[in-house]
């Protein structure tokens, strides 16, 4: 465990990006704890990547703070690629703009 100098505030290290265990390091290297509210099982994740964070990296904190992490939903957890999937359901008339628009013709032939 590495030896901190005893400063009453210490800087949050940036964790956007980190896998989990090295969040843990980073942090405890720094003298602040973790926590994350979207994993109960925080202590035995290991290879999920920290999106956010609060506070922000940089900021000054006392010696202890708890800094907030929030993981990436993994497969099956709700994420994983979600979004609109095609076709969508009820499909589209056929058509498209051929359906919008009349056909091309003659563009005088509305002036006469």
């Amino acid at each position: 465990m590495p030896i901190t100098p005893k400063t009453p505030e210490v800087r949050v290290p940036r964790l956007i990006g980190l896998m989990a265990v090295d969040a843990r390091e980073a942090a405890e290297k720094q003298g602040v704890l973790l926590a994350a509210p979207d994993r109960p099982d925080f202590h035995l994740t290991v290879v999920d990547y920290v999106v956010r964070q609060y506070p922000l990296p940089g900021a000054q904190v006392p010696r202890g703070a708890v800094v907030t992490v929030w993981f990436d939903l993994g497969e099956g957890e709700g994420g994983g690629g979600a979004g609109v999937r095609e076709p969508r359901l009820p499909i589209p008339p056929p058509g498209g703009m051929r359906r919008e628009l009349g056909e091309p013709g003659n563009a005088f032939e509305l002036l006469r």
